[in-house]
C-alpha cells in the first residue's frame, strides 16, 4: 500500500461512523448503500462515498443488482483484517544517481529572496520567498537544517560558475549521509525560482 492510499483508507477508519459501518458489513453478506445508511441514521450518500472510496482500496467488493429495473450496488467485505503496511523508503529522495550529484546549480539572478545568516556567519539559516502579486502577495519563510544551511551557505552566486551538488557539498564540508535532504532542498529551491540549473 502507498501512501496516498494508506491515507485516503486512515481518512475512512477516521469516521466516527466507521466501526459501526464496519459493523454492518461483517455481520451481513450483503448491503447497499440505503440499508447501511438507513440503519446508521446517516445521509446515503455520506455512506455511499465510503463504501465507495473501500471499493477502490480492495477492502469491499461491489455487485450491480437490479430491482424494479432500477440497477443499483449491494457490497460485501472482502477482507476482515485491515493493516496498514507502508514503505516509507518510497518517500526518500533519490540520492544515489551521479546525476543527482552532477546537478550544476548556483542562485538565481533577481530571484528577489532575503537569505538569513545564522549567528556565527557560518551558513543560511533561512530563506524568505514572496508569493503572488499586489495585495496577495505572502511571505514563505523556510528554515533549514544544519547541512542545508552549510551547503546554501556555499551556493555559487548569480554572476559565478555553476557548480555540481558533489561540489557545494565538498566545499560545504558536508557528509554524504545528507545526500537526501540536500537534494529535497534543492529541488524545491529550484521549482521557487530560488535556484537555478544549469541546461548544458
Amino acid at each position: 500500500m502507498d501512501f496516498k492510499q494508506a491515507a485516503k483508507l486512515g481518512s475512512y477508519l477516521a469516521k466516527d461512523y466507521a466501526e459501526n459501518l464496519f459493523r454492518l458489513l461483517m455481520n451481513y453478506h450483503d448491503i447497499s448503500a440505503s440499508e447501511a445508511a438507513s440503519r446508521l441514521n446517516m445521509h446515503i450518500k455520506t455512506v455511499q462515498d465510503s463504501l465507495e472510496g473501500m471499493t477502490e482500496l480492495g477492502i469491499i467488493s461491489k455487485k450491480e443488482v437490479i430491482e424494479k429495473k432500477r440497477p443499483y450496488n449491494r457490497y460485501t467485505l472482502v477482507k476482515d483484517k485491515i493493516s496498514l503496511n507502508i514503505d516509507l523508503n518510497d518517500l526518500l529522495t533519490d540520492d544515489d544517481t551521479e546525476n543527482d550529484q552532477d546537478k550544476r546549480i548556483r542562485e538565481k539572478q533577481n530571484s528577489g529572496v532575503r537569505f538569513t545568516t545564522s549567528r556565527d556567519g557560518q551558513q543560511i539559516s533561512s530563506v524568505s520567498i514572496w508569493l503572488g502579486d499586489g495585495r496577495d502577495r505572502k511571505e514563505r519563510k523556510i528554515n533549514f537544517s544544519n547541512a542545508q544551511g552549510k551547503f546554501m551557505f556555499h551556493l555559487p552566486f548569480p554572476t559565478a560558475n555553476y557548480k555540481s551538488i558533489g561540489e557545494i557539498m565538498k566545499q560545504s564540508d558536508i557528509d554524504s549521509e545528507h545526500h537526501s535532504e540536500i537534494n529535497d532542498i534543492v529541488d524545491e529551491m529550484i521549482k521557487l525560482n530560488v535556484i537555478e540549473e544549469s541546461k548544458y
